[in-house]
């Protein structure tokens, strides 16, 4: 063996002060951002509020609504376990922050349930906690943008057959927002989430005291009523079908744990405290609508939703303050998607990141957000609520199923993570100035087997709600969710094996030295004509190798002579190998002529083929050459040896 002196390497670093141009885009979306910005892109406690519970505060405006939908098959006597059901539903919800406030704590890396069930439970786990997620992603803006549009027809009936058109629009328009970066988007919605949250506020307050007070009075002209549900398994049934359906108020509630990076320093503090307040404001609300419903006699309705019955019945009427809660409504339904907006392009980053998604997805825009998961959600979304007519009723169904999966796995995975930590005694030296963990190491937790304890329960009964959920709503849809998670898992799956496979192929380990130069090129230059564009390819190709052979493909035999007169002119001797093609076909000769070429050659021996290509600074006129250079590079790249070069031949339109 040849012993080889290593050379050192040089390393240059250089620093560019180029700036993007300004154009359309950054009219629409802003200017780019640097990298450095980064830091300063971070949102605080209100804003986080505004731009990750969204979802979930604007479930207000139709989990009670879809409880009602279900007691309906029964009459609307039933409407009195309506208030019952949102009690036990409230309880689940504070049982299940809980769980989500120690995620944050202890994976203040962001990622949520995927992040927790992988850590603990293992890649399967973490798949399909990933896949609940991102199909609930998708649901979370259809049915936002839906129920947003039946408050606008709630109220302007004439635009119901428009109701597509516009759910659409506003889904990009969403799409839009977002592309501009976390802080401008959660600046632009900070305004209507707050004002919805007041107006809901005083709705829920003005009730309550025209209740105790006896002036509340019934819902006047109610709409037809709507019933959703199946009557010959009895009450007991109906019951848990309709809890399953108000169990939406809950959705959204896991997004803070998944975006903890996007909330400033110390991010864990002021994203465990924004879930708090979220959780609150939620549970404060859904119980006063729920309570106030029964109490007006409100009805069901595709027509008119039970926000506003519920409005023109205690404001007395159609007047300013029944407009403030339509259009605060329809605008924070319309907002809800921001929660997926914010929460599906991270998760999917993340799993980019692990190889279970295209490595694209990792790739932040000239905003600093993940801008091709955003991309990407909008049109999904958009696909859904074409499918399902923008029609709330029929998207439910598919929708809380996956994300109290998600629930399930992230509280199983944290009552395994406190059991593992029980051994643990010392603490962990990466903290922040505040003494939270910098990254998912274990510590010990004194409170450990309380926490393993709640978790545990949490687990247990996010689980029987999945049980319930399936069986009350399969028929309604709810098997389309339990067919796609195990088929997007073993997409994954394929993902991860691929880039496997594709890094153990590139990769350096056992490598050895850097292969011999190759000691033999061999160049292959087709044209279809003589001309100066072919001249300037032959003098590069002629640079390459002494080797070369221009290849014609005869169409018409007139043709094939004026080349070959040519070519003896200015071919400066190179050989012309001239093909006959008797069914006028250009490539597929040539590719047989390359492929016979590439099985005589000799070891060690590259074959270029060279291509020239004309680039016209006028677009109409660049549309009239044939791009020879693309066609062969898509049929040729896939063959060991060959090398395919464009030659770039400018052509000038003088005006």
């Amino acid at each position: 063996m040849i012993n080889q002196e290593k050379k050192q390497t040089p390393i240059i670093e250089r620093s560019t002060d180029y700036k993007p141009r300004r154009t359309f885009r950054s009219w629409l979306i802003g200017r780019p951002l640097p990298t450095a910005d980064a830091a300063h892109e971070t949102i605080g406690k209100v804003v986080g509020l505004a731009v990750f519970a969204s979802d979930a505060l604007s479930s207000n405006a139709y989990a009670t609504q879809e409880i009602m939908v279900v007691l309906a098959a029964a009459g609307s006597i039933a409407f009195g376990y309506v208030f019952p059901i949102s009690i036990a539903i409230v309880a689940l919800l504070v049982l299940v922050s809980i769980s989500y406030v120690q995620v944050i704590k202890s994976y203040p890396n962001g990622g949520g349930a995927y992040v927790v069930a992988k850590d603990n439970l293992g890649d399967i786990a973490g798949l399909t906690a990933a896949s609940a997620l991102l199909a609930d992603y998708i649901l979370t803006v259809s049915v936002s943008i839906s129920s947003g549009v039946a408050q606008i027809v709630s109220a302007y009936p004439h635009l119901y057959e428009y109701r597509v058109i516009i759910a659409v629009t506003a889904v990009f328009l969403l799409m839009l927002i977002n592309l501009r970066g976390v802080r401008e988007s959660g600046a632009a919605i900070a305004f209507p989430s707050m004002s919805f949250i007041i107006i809901m506020l005083v709705l829920v307050a003005v009730g309550m005291f025209k209740y105790f007070s006896g002036t509340l009075g019934t819902v006047i002209n109610p709409p037809e009523m709507f019933a959703h549900g199946i009557t010959t398994y009895g009450l007991p049934f109906l019951i848990l079908h309709a809890f399953s359906s108000g169990t939406t108020a809950l959705t959204g509630i896991e997004a803070i744990s998944n975006g903890t990076t996007a909330f400033k320093e110390p991010r864990a503090k002021n994203a465990s405290t924004t879930l708090i307040w979220m959780v609150a404001i939620l549970a404060t609300l859904f119980i006063g609508i729920s309570f106030l419903s029964s109490q007006v006699n409100a009805i069901p309705s595709e027509f008119e939703t039970v926000i506003s019955q519920l409005g023109r019945t205690i404001f007395s009427g159609q007047g300013i303050f029944y407009y403030a809660i339509i259009i605060a409504t329809t605008i924070i339904l319309m907002l809800a998607g921001n929660t997926a907006y914010a929460g599906f392009p991270r998760l999917s980053a993340l799993m980019a990141m692990d190889g279970f998604l295209p490595r694209q997805l990792t790739y932040r825009g000239s905003r600093l957000v993940y801008s091709r998961g955003i991309v990407a959600l909008a049109f999904l979304s958009s696909i859904l609520i074409i499918l399902f007519q923008a029609s709330v009723t029929r998207l439910i169904p598919l929708y809380a199923i996956g994300v109290f999966l998600s629930f399930t796995l992230a509280q199983s995975g944290m009552a395994l993570h406190w059991w593992k930590s029980r051994h643990i005694t010392e603490q962990p030296h990466n903290t922040n100035k505040n003494n939270e963990p910098l990254s998912n190491k274990l510590s010990y937790d004194p409170l450990w087997f309380l926490k393993m304890l709640l978790n545990g329960f949490g687990a247990i009964c996010t689980a029987i709600v999945i049980i319930i959920f399936s069986v009350t709503k399969f028929k309604d849809g709810a098997f389309v969710i339990l067919i796609l998670i195990p088929i997007l898992i073993s997409i994954f799956g394929q993902f991860i094996c691929t880039i496997k496979k594709l890094a153990k192929n590139l990769s350096l380990e056992n490598f050895g030295v850097i292969p011999p130069h190759t000691m033999r090129h061999r160049v292959i230059m087709p044209l279809s004509g003589v001309h100066q564009g072919t001249l300037f390819a032959l003098r590069y190709a002629r640079m390459l190798s002494d080797d070369v052979t221009a290849v014609h493909v005869t169409i018409e035999p007139t043709d094939a002579e004026k080349v070959r007169k040519k070519w003896e002119t200015w071919g400066e001797g190179t050989r012309l190998v001239i093909l006959d093609s008797p069914y006028r076909l250009f490539v597929e000769p040539l590719l047989k002529y390359i492929s016979d070429i590439s099985e005589q050659r000799q070891p060690g021996e590259t074959i270029t083929i060279v291509v020239p290509e004309f680039v016209s600074e006028n677009k109409i006129t660049s549309t009239l050459h044939t791009n020879t250079a693309s066609i062969l590079r898509d049929q040729l790249k896939y063959q060991h040896g060959i090398v395919i070069t464009n030659v770039p031949y400018h052509i000038h339109d003088n005006e």
